[in-house]
Formats: C-alpha cells, structure tokens, sequence
C-alpha cells in the first residue's frame, strides 16, 4: 500500500531565489517510477518534472522534489502530484489519492506572495455584544433615555444587569453594556488570551442589535458615542489588541434620514419620490420599499446608485475608508451577510461591490481584514478574494455541530461520525489557500445562533472538546462573549444575555481551559501558521495533527466510550518527543489510550 504526505508549509514547502520548492513524501510498496508536480502559470496548466532525492527524510520515505517559478504567474499557486508508472498514474491532492486528474480547485494551494493581511492569523478574537458585555460607571449623557422603538410599536425597555432576559421585546430591551466598559474590562481580556476584538453594531440605530443603522457616521450615545470608541481603540492599542467594526452595507434601518419612514425630515426616500437618497432604495412599482427578508425596518440598500456606491465605500470620505483612517484606525470590517448585498432589491453584481468595498479599504489601510459574514458556502468570494476571509460556519461550526451535538444549524438532526466529520472539514478548506485557511474565522456560536453549551444539551460534558477543536483547528478562534465563563442561551434573544461579572455564576474550571487555550497558540507557530493532517478518524474519534516545521501539536476527540486505538504509522509523529498538555489520555508510540468523552492535547518540538 502507498502512502504520501504533502502540507503547504515547511518542511513540505521553501520560498528561496524566487522559487517555491515543493516536496512529496511517499512510502510504501510500488513506489512510482515518475512524479511530476503539475501547477499553473498565468491560469495555465503546465507539468514540473520532480527529482527523488538522495536523503530519505525517515526510513522507509522517499522525498521528490521540484520548483515552481515564482517571478511571473498569479499569487495563488495551485498544484497536484502525478504518480506515474509504466502502465498507469495516480493524483495526489488534499484529499488523498485519486485515478483522474484533479479539478482547479481540488488542489493544494499557497499564496506566493501572500498579500493578505499578514497579523490575523496570530490572534485570539472576542465577540462583543456591547449592551450585554460591561455597563461602565457613571453613566453619560444619552444613556438610559426612554424612547419610542417604532419597530417594535412599543417605548425601550431598561433593565438592571442581573434582571433575567426574557422574550419579551428581544431588539427593544437594553441593559447599558457600553464602549467604555469594555474599555474597563480589557485586563480580563488580556488575561484570557485575547489579542483582537469584533464588535457587534456600535453606529447610531433604535434597536439593541444596531442593525438598523441610523446614522453611519457616529457612535450610538447609548454605547458612549464617538469618544467611547476613540478611548476605546486607544485602550487597545495600549494592550496590542486588534479591532474590527462590523459593517451593515445591505440595508440601512428606516430610520436612517436617506429613507426616514417616520417623516423626522421630508426629505427621506420613503415617503417622497424626489428625496436626493431615492435611487438609495429599490421601490416596487406600488412604491413600497423593497427590504430585508420582510422586515420593513430594514430597507434594502440599492447599489445601482452611483451615489450610494461613492458614500458607502468607493468615494474618499466613503464610510468603509472613514472608520479605518485616523484618529479611528480601525483594524478591519466584517461585512453583514455581504453575500446579499447588491442592486435592484437583491444581490445582482454582488462580487463587483463586495470586491469593491474591499479595495477600497485595502487602499486606506494595506493591512484590513475583511471578514464576511456567509452562513453558506463562503468559497465562491473567497476564491476570488473578494474577501480576506468568512465566518467559518460551514467549514468550522456547522461540522462540529453536528459531530458532538449531533444538530445541524435548523436544530434538525443530524447524526455524523468522525469520518464524516473530518471529510466535510477537509473537503470545505481544500479550495483555499493555505493562508487563507488561517485567517478563516472560527467560531463555536454567536449573536446569531444557540450557545453551543445550550445545543449540547445533556451531552454537555464535550463542551471542553470543541473548545479545544476551536483553539487547534485551522483557522483565527473567536470567542462569543460569556462562552468561556459557561453562559448559556437558546436562540436570540436568549443567546444574548448580559455577561454575568459574579464568579459565584461562572465555570471557573472552563475559564481556566481557554486561558490555557489562549496561551498555548501564543506559544505555537504550528496552530497559528501550520498545516493540518487528519491521522485518524473513526466512529466516535478524530485525531489531527498541526505542522510547522520541527513543531507538531497533537489533538484527539472522542465524543463516546473509553477505547484503544493504535494511529497509523506516519512520518509526521516519528522521532518526537511528546509533552501532554491537555487531557488525561495517554500516548505512546502509536498506542493511544482514550478515556470516555475526553480531548487531549500533546506538543513536540
């Protein structure tokens, strides 16, 4: 039987004199008596011939090598092996062996050069709700007013911090998270490992959610306005913390002066057919607004409309370039479900503004991370680099949802076991490139979904296990604000409750893990730069292994029994010497020893 290895980082790949030199590893019986590295220049097909080199890198492993030009061609350099025998051929890709060549994007992938923004994938991020992260003392003006929520026909409602969240009135009821308790709060954050930060909405709008945006160019007064921002964006900088704003370009809310359907001023586009903003929205020929999956409040942005294309993103004081120039110098944008985003009412020419919105902000700042929000499949933007990178829901969330809660997003079951798993895993990253697996943007769960810890249900001792998975996975994690303390929560609004401050209601033991967590990839370039290889995945158990040169971390999950197993032998784990790091399983030259639903972690240098 024959076996190969190939990851897209070193040792399997060297960038020196202008050439990226590529190295497959193969073991086992019928060893080829050709391979030929087949990659691309300038979108076309071309064929390297591969030397077998002299020094086996283990015994029983013969190494070929060969070189790809790197001085002309595009950026992404796409390639597969060819196996070749007198009388027949195999391909090699990422997922494994195959008998026919392999599609475009069903190759390994390397970005020479790599033009991404280099500091993402070296980050801890933490998602913040601000009106339910931290209330900072006193308070200021403009916060805590009464005012009349014309969406929900009703006045706001103000709560105390611990009062318990209810259904009632979800985008109506405030608790008084602001800018500057989060400012208040970021040696915690720093204790936990965290380095970068993403916001929910913080620009002026009625609701607690802010996706009914009202006013682009400010900071709500109920999160402590523009100011709060500056203190805050200093604060981090202070701390070495990163931050990203979230950016809601699809729709405007209806009390937004372009539309205005409440008539503050008479010359918003809803109720008059000559407003300047009209060709801001798509109106049917009724003359109702065209919005947002039905919610009136939401209206949809019309980007036929030059003006609009100059105001949200392309002119030089346009809204994307204005938060990341000073004194802003914001960090990044992730994008409000982009992939809808586009003219006449729905997404038509949606790559051109989506690629748009990111030029813009990479020509005001090089380094901006621009993260969209897809809870579909995210490849056909990323492909194209539209984007930097998505919210890893279908290539992260979603499989591991199904894996440990045995639940798929609709809260339907879905029953899976680890081959399964780590099949769909694999399969959704291996169209990118390496470093854009490492800048995907991982998460358990969100202000949009259930708390994992309430999707676990009675299976809730794999908690640990996904959190493990999230820190080792390919990818940046990010922590849902409360997740490491153990809040829990069903569906908005309940996946949203206040951040409960008191230890008496924390899970210290689970905090403890993420600081661990948190410190452990600070320590390892292999889990924030390497590449990833499933060694085994069966029933109840997945293991993988990260890679970066002499550096391997080792990861097990098993979601049922106790059990033995014995890996497969691979030159990845050979000659190292192990240092366990989490878990209580015991490993020893292939034997592993799993107790019952467990994770572990081991490291070699």
């Amino acid at each position: 039987m024959l076996n190969a290895w190939h990851l897209p980082v070193a040792p399997f790949v060297q960038t020196r004199n202008d050439k990226l030199y590529v190295t497959l590893w193969l073991a086992g019986d019928e060893q080829p008596s050709r391979v030929v590295l087949r990659c691309e220049k300038d979108n076309e097909e071309t064929s390297v011939t591969m030397t077998r080199q002299k020094k086996a890198p283990y015994d029983g492993v013969v190494a070929w090598s060969g070189a790809i030009d790197l001085t002309s061609g595009q950026p992404r350099r796409r390639y597969s092996f060819k196996l070749l025998w007198l009388d027949r051929q195999r391909w090699f890709t990422p997922q494994g062996f195959a008998q026919i060549p392999p599609a475009r994007l069903e190759q390994f992938a390397f970005d020479a050069p790599d033009e991404g923004p280099q500091w993402v994938q070296d980050q801890v991020f933490y998602q913040i709700f601000p009106d339910r992260f931290a209330r900072s003392q006193p308070r200021k003006d403009g916060q805590d007013q009464i005012y009349y929520h014309h969406a929900a026909k009703r006045e706001i409602i103000l709560r105390d911090w611990d009062e318990p969240l209810t259904g009632e009135a979800g985008g109506s009821t405030f608790y008084g998270g602001d800018l500057d308790g989060i400012s208040e709060k970021l040696p915690y954050l720093k204790k936990l490992g965290v380095t970068a930060l993403y916001l929910n909405p913080v620009f002026t709008a009625p609701s607690v959610h802010k996706y009914d945006t009202q006013d682009y160019r400010h900071v709500d007064a109920q999160f402590g306005g523009d100011h709060a921002l500056l203190r805050l964006r200093k604060n981090t900088q202070q701390q070495g913390m990163r931050l990203v704003l979230d950016g809601v370009f699809n729709h405007s809310g209806d009390t937004h002066p372009w539309f205005d359907r409440h008539q503050a001023d008479e010359a918003g586009a809803c109720n008059n057919p000559h407003s300047p903003w009209r060709d801001f929205y798509s109106f049917s020929e009724e003359g109702r607004a065209l919005d947002w999956l039905g919610y009136s409040s939401l209206p949809k942005l019309d980007y036929r409309s030059e003006s609009l294309v100059d105001e949200i993103y392309q002119g030089e004081d346009s809204v994307v370039r204005h938060w990341l120039r000073e004194p802003w110098g914001m960090d990044g944008w992730r994008l409000d479900v982009v992939h809808m985003l586009g003219e006449e009412g729905g997404a038509k020419n949606n790559l051109l503004h989506v690629t748009g919105i990111t030029k813009a902000a990479k020509e005001t700042r090089a380094d901006a991370y621009i993260l969209g929000e897809h809870f579909g499949d995210a490849r056909q933007w990323l492909q194209v680099d539209a984007e930097d990178a998505a919210m890893n829901y279908r290539g992260f969330t979603f499989p591991v949802w199904g894996f440990l809660a045995n639940t798929d997003i609709s809260c339907d079951p879905q029953h899976i076991d680890a081959q399964t798993c780590m099949t769909w895993m694999n399969e959704y990253r291996a169209s990118l490139s390496h470093q854009q697996q490492l800048r995907m943007f991982n998460q358990l769960d969100s202000h949009d979904t259930a708390r994992f810890k309430s999707v676990l249900g009675k299976d809730v001792a794999r908690l640990p296990l996904a959190v493990v998975w999230l820190y080792c996975w390919p990818g940046v994690p990010c922590v849902y604000y409360g997740d490491e303390v153990g809040l829990d929560g069903h569906n908005d609004p309940f996946c949203r409750k206040p951040f409960p401050w008191h230890k008496r209601d924390q899970d210290l033991a689970l905090l403890a893990l993420y600081q661990r967590l948190g410190k452990l990839r600070r320590q390892s370039r292999a889990l924030r730069q390497g590449g990833c290889k499933v060694v085994y995945a069966e029933g109840d158990i997945a293991v993988f292994v990260r890679v970066y040169q002499n550096e391997r971390v080792l990861v097990a999950i098993n979601r049922g029994e106790a059990t033995k197993l014995t890996l497969p032998w691979s030159p990845l784990l050979e000659d190292k010497t192990w240092s366990q790091l989490e878990g209580e399983a015991v490993f020893n030259e292939r034997e592993m020893t799993l107790p019952a639903v467990c994770m572990a972690v081991w490291r070699s240098m």
